[in-house]
Parts: structure tokens; C-alpha cells; sequence
């Protein structure tokens, strides 16, 4: 089965007052590395799907938004269930709310997304094989080589929403 057959799929946190529907299949997934994901998941890696906004529907209570520092010093907003604290997706401050990077792994079937790609390896958990099928970067990629067409395809269609909300970073700064 494709990826595509998959979805639409649910997904949610541990005491399920949080519930989502993820709409399409995402436009990619990044497994990530980096020592601030380590730390923030307190696991080896987080494991994000990105995927539009407008594709992630709420089906429970609206998640609690937390501001969150990020390596990059322009953070993330994460969305956490208010009653069990789980973190089911974050919006990162490149893209805004126009993307929303769920979390796989609140997913209730995590199984249909893995990787596309495997991101900041410089500073993975030396004990962690990765996968030879899939692609593996020291640092970030350039999502042109990376991505398909129609990822790209989509992330064009959202593109001004993300130079919106850009500017008005600027603005009120």
C-alpha cells in the first residue's frame, strides 16, 4: 500500500482528550538528530511529518500552544494536549503556522511514516544504525534534492502564507 492509501489518518495524545485527523500524507518526514530535539523529546531523535495546517483538523480539545527556545534562537510554538502535556506537533518560526511538523509517534498508527530523510546525524546517539536506504545529512539538506516534485508542488502553494507570516515577523519587530 502507498503512502497515499493511507490517509486520511487519526492520531492524538495518552489520555485522547487531544484527537486529530491528519487529512493527506505529509510532504516529508525528517528524523531528527540534533542535540535540542534530544533534549526537548528527552529521546535519540523526534520524528516529524510536515505536512499544511489546513490538512491537520482538530477532532478534540484545542491543544495548549508553549513557545519554545530552538537552537536556531527563533524557536517553536508546540502544541501540547492541556490535561496529559504530550506534544503532538510544532510549528517552527520558518514556516509559521502554515505547517504544522506533526509528531509521528502520536500517531495511531505510527508504522505508516518513516523517515525520508535523517537530519543533523553530526550529533546522533553513536550506538543508533541508521538505515542505508535512507538518506542521512550531518547537518539540514537542501530540499530541492531531497524532496519529490509534488512535496515541492505543495509547499509552493503555501509559500505565501509562509512570506506573510514572515512579514509580519518583520513588522513587529
Amino acid at each position: 500500500m502507498s503512502r497515499d492509501q493511507s490517509f486520511p489518518t487519526q492520531g492524538g495524545c495518552d489520555c485522547h482528550a487531544l484527537r486529530y485527523r491528519v487529512l493527506s500524507a505529509p510532504m516529508f518526514v525528517h528524523c531528527c538528530h540534533c542535540r535540542w530535539c534530544q533534549r526537548e523529546t528527552g529521546a535519540s531523535f523526534a520524528l516529524n511529518a510536515m505536512i499544511e495546517a489546513d490538512r491537520v483538523v482538530n477532532l478534540g480539545i484545542d491543544p495548549e500552544l508553549v513557545d519554545t527556545p530552538s537552537e536556531s534562537g527563533t524557536g517553536q510554538v508546540i502544541a501540547r494536549c492541556p490535561k496529559c502535556q504530550v506534544a503532538v506537533w510544532s510549528n517552527y518560526s520558518d514556516a509559521g503556522p502554515a505547517v504544522k511538523f506533526v509528531r509521528v509517534g502520536t500517531l495511531d498508527n505510527p508504522d505508516l511514516l518513516p523517515p525520508d530523510i535523517h537530519i543533523f546525524t553530526a550529533s546522533k546517539q553513536p550506538w543508533l544504525v541508521l538505515a542505508e536506504e535512507t538518506p542521512a545529512v550531518p547537518q539540514y539538506y537542501d530540499r530541492r534534492k531531497f524532496w519529490p516534485a509534488e512535496s515541492l508542488q505543495r509547499r509552493q502553494a503555501i509559500l505565501p502564507l509562509i512570506k506573510a507570516y514572515r512579514a509580519r515577523l518583520r513588522d513587529d519587530a
